[in-house]
């Protein structure tokens, strides 16, 4: 079968184990995905109906038992289960995972075993060769015995990289000694760089598919058999799905920037390289109005489904009706570099001889959003807006206070003496800005398609 009779499936970058089990399922209505949710809620997996039948979840692991549980754990929402045994990098090698794997044939089949006999998805594993064929031939066996659906090979050796060709005899040696199908993977660049050559690595290789990694990054419109869309058009799609599913913009920014490569140093690269947030990436690419709509739309999504499910706000238990309320929030781009709302309430307070002002901020089940209340003298204050991160909720709670009482809150052209003195907040006072959000690792979420056998489904690509 060609590769134009195939449709992508797309496997996740590798998610540890350990991790995955401390996550909740969650439905996000206002989404309408799937969430899997650490316990610092932080969105570890995310999900869609839409991808249900094509998402492969790829896991690091080094012990049955857990791998068992983390396919039970997602296997209502995806299309099959993957174990990494290839990865060489040393956060996934200190673990006992990915390639140190490849030295235990032992703890590869018991892995394996467990999982197929466990779970109701398909279940494949990744490999790369080791130093010599017969011993690659020999676990490649021993792999195809535990029944798993098929054998991903990446052409290289545990301590080749990219720059190192990608065998493709011993990937054909591999494909013509099992009965199982083989996927071949490592053919970025040197041998994939637009659709038709996705076949003619497939056939260089006698593999039944091919897996995608760093070239479906570079541009994903790689699977269109029509040829590669402008790198523009295709960053600016994926960005609107990046805001449409609130994708975190430290993952988004990593991976325009797997797509600009050598383009980094360009103007448009450098308004990347500098945002912090996810609006500013969309204001990078003229997509600032997008951004403000689909901003309003999901908010206007959230407010009906908490109308309907009052219980779902978190709302602080004690009578608000004494509350000062605006509708802010905290923009740190407007404020002086070394100057926040908190700084200029506290040293108010201190001026005032008044006691310092107490936060108190609650979360939102449903969105995981924050809100916080502050008191000052006995009078509380409080932001309608929820925001992202209690830093930014209390941040937004303060500059209530600030306006509500004409006072000054540090933002640029005000005037503050007392305030420019200082070079730092008290050791107390964090200044919430959004570089203090926790980053999320780069490329955690980043989907790395493969190209596979298919019904002839209709192709994620459309609209392309």
């Amino acid at each position: 079968m060609t590769s134009t009779d195939k449709c992508p499936l797309i496997p996740l970058q590798e998610l540890i184990d350990l991790k995955m089990l401390q996550c909740k399922r969650v439905v996000n209505e206002v989404l309408s995905t799937v969430d899997f949710v650490a316990p610092d809620d932080r969105v570890v997996f995310r999900t869609c109906k839409r991808e249900q039948s094509r998402v492969v979840f790829q896991m690091g692991t080094s012990d049955a038992e857990r791998a068992l549980a983390v396919a039970r754990l997602v296997e209502n929402d995806v299309a099959g289960i993957d174990v990494n045994m290839g990865c060489p990098k040393e956060y996934s090698t200190k673990g006992g995972m990915g390639a140190a794997l490849l030295s235990d044939p032992d703890k590869i089949e018991k892995i394996l075993s467990t999982l197929v006999k466990g779970t109701r998805r398909p279940v494949t594993c990744k490999i790369r060769i080791l130093p010599s064929l017969e011993d690659t031939l020999s676990l490649v066996k021993r792999i195809e015995r535990t029944g798993i659906a098929a054998v991903a090979v990446h052409g290289r050796k545990r301590e080749e990289r990219p720059q190192h060709p990608v065998s493709c005899e011993a990937i054909r040696a591999i494909a013509e000694t099992l009965s199982i199908p083989v996927i071949a993977n490592g053919g970025s660049h040197d041998h994939i760089q637009e659709y038709l050559d996705i076949e003619d690595f497939r056939q260089a290789t006698a593999a039944s598919s091919v897996m995608v990694a760093r070239a479906a990054m570079w541009n994903p419109s790689i699977f269109l058999k029509e040829g590669l869309r402008p790198l523009e058009e295709v960053m600016q799609k994926y960005i609107r799905y990046a805001v449409q599913y609130e994708n975190h913009y430290t993952n988004t920014k990593y991976c325009l920037c797997q797509m600009l490569r050598e383009q980094l140093e360009s103007p448009q690269g450098r308004l990347l390289h500098a945002a912090q947030s996810s609006q500013e990436i969309c204001e990078a690419f003229g997509l600032g109005a997008f951004y403000e709509e689909m901003t309003q739309e999901l908010n206007a999504r959230r407010a009906e489904f908490l109308a309907r499910t009052p219980e779902a706000a978190g709302e602080p238990a004690e009578d608000t009706s004494g509350i000062i309320k605006m509708a802010v929030k905290f923009d740190r781009r407007a404020y002086s570099p070394q100057i926040t709302p908190k700084m200029c309430l506290l040293e108010w307070c201190r001026r005032e001889k008044l006691a310092q002002p107490v936060y108190d901020t609650v979360q939102r089940p449903l969105d995981r959003l924050f809100c916080s209340v502050v008191t000052v003298a006995e009078q509380k204050y409080q932001s309608t807006l929820w925001d992202k991160s209690k830093k930014l909720a209390e941040q937004a709670a303060a500059i209530v206070c600030l306006r509500s009482r004409g006072l000054p809150e540090g933002r640029l052209g005000e005037e503050s003496p007392s305030l420019h003195k200082r070079k730092r907040e008290a050791p107390d006072q964090d200044p919430g800005g959004p570089r203090a959000q926790e980053p999320a690792v780069p490329g955690k979420l980043c989907k790395k398609p493969f190209v596979a056998l298919g019904s002839g489904e209709e192709s994620p690509l459309e609209g392309w």
